[in-house]
């Protein structure tokens, strides 16, 4: 871990200015415009330097300028070689400019890139060229010892903090970054999600509904082998007709109920339950707001079990019974197995196989099975 802390650069986030925020890029500029203007202005402060000193400064700053983009540049790419080499040239700018006299740049020259090492190296390499421009700066400074001590401790203490705060903003548009990308997977596992709730929903109507319509072209076909009359094929012709109109209505109704645009669900019940020759609905419990998805379920459940008493034990009575427990939402389909008193076999269609898999989807739990005389089906959800 300690040898991963003095290897490990500063991360590119970091080291970008575009991850800065305006008032702190500007804020960056200014100084750098400052640091400028007063190595030019001490420079320039000797009005008996010659042409060719002045000249020479120009000269030295063009390079030094260059020097520190470039620094920049390969700082951000972590290219340590480079960075490091052209830390030196900048650190021996500074001796040459106090070789010629140019005292004050030199000066600030080895303050800037002792800060600057310790922001933008790794640490194995920037407490090296830190030690290097602050000792440079220790040897030609005329200050009182305290003062130099001072001042060489508040660089090494500025060019830390900055670092920190470098990382620390990197980290944030890290994260930033994170948290957008995961809401971007978040939306499109959501967008997943109705398209499969959608399929699923189409899928149940469009069953139901074409397994309403075989059982009467089914009885059609019967009648036809028979040389049964015209008027009792064509009513099966006929109610077929009907269920693939009633399953094209259930289509529409289901996209409407998952766009939250559906009816009561007692109401919606009673009225599936009034098709059938005898059937009652009950309901107990004190009502509370359902999510579309348990609403659905509980009408899927309801119409394919209705399907199954008409297919499987014609003529039987009804008896449904919707119950709301707090957490959770109960129907019961109870059929007492029609005029014969025969058991209906509705549980080992895919119908209900289905809808078995949509509770647990949910997750509550469907049980299908022979209950005294007939047949009960019974789903339970959370609301």
């Amino acid at each position: 871990m300690i040898a991963e802390t003095w290897s490990r650069w500063p991360s590119r986030e970091a080291l970008s200015p575009a991850e800065m925020t305006p008032a702190r890029r500007i804020l960056t500029r200014a100084v750098r415009v400052m640091v400028v203007a007063l190595v030019v202005w001490s420079g320039l402060a000797d009005r008996d330097a010659s042409v060719a000193v002045v000249v020479g400064a120009g000269f030295g700053l063009a390079v030094c300028a260059a020097a520190a983009w470039a620094f920049f540049r390969m700082t951000y790419r972590h290219r340590l070689r480079p960075s490091v080499l052209l830390l030196g040239v900048l650190l021996g700018a500074g001796i040459a400019a106090q070789e010629v006299g140019l005292a004050v740049p030199a000066l600030v020259l080895w303050c800037v890139c002792a800060v600057t090492a310790l922001e933008r190296l790794p640490l194995f390499a920037a407490v090296p060229a830190t030690a290097a421009a602050l000792g440079a700066y220790i040897a030609v400074d005329n200050d009182a010892w305290i003062v130099t001590a001072v001042t060489t401790v508040g660089m090494c203490l500025a060019g830390y903090v900055l670092r920190l705060d470098a990382e620390a903003r990197g980290n944030a548009r890290r994260l930033l970054a994170q948290e957008r990308a995961a809401r971007e997977a978040e939306r499109e596992s959501a967008a997943l999600a109705e398209r499969a709730r959608i399929a699923r929903e189409i899928h149940d109507v469009l069953a139901h509904s074409l397994s309403a319509q075989l059982v009467h072209l089914e009885a059609a076909r019967i009648l036809l082998d028979q040389d049964a009359g015209r008027e009792a094929v064509r009513e099966r012709i006929v109610a077929a007709r009907g269920m693939a109109k009633e399953g094209l209505d259930e289509t529409r109704q289901a996209l409407s109920a998952l766009r939250g645009d559906m009816t009561p669900l007692e109401e919606y019940l009673k009225e599936l339950v009034s098709l059938a020759e005898d059937g009652e609905v009950t309901v107990t419990g004190e009502r509370c707001p359902l999510s579309a998805e348990a609403s659905q379920a509980v009408r899927r459940v309801a119409q394919e079990a209705l399907t199954n008493v008409r297919k499987h034990a014609p003529g039987a009575r009804v008896a449904l019974r919707l119950e709301y427990g707090g957490e959770h939402i109960t129907l019961a389909v109870k059929d007492d197995g029609g005029p014969a008193g025969e058991l209906t076999v509705a549980g080992a269609g895919y119908g209900l196989l289905g809808m078995r898999e949509r509770a647990e989807l949910l997750g509550g739990s469907l049980h299908a099975g022979p209950y005294e005389e007939g047949f009960m089906v019974r789903l339970k959800v959370p609301v």
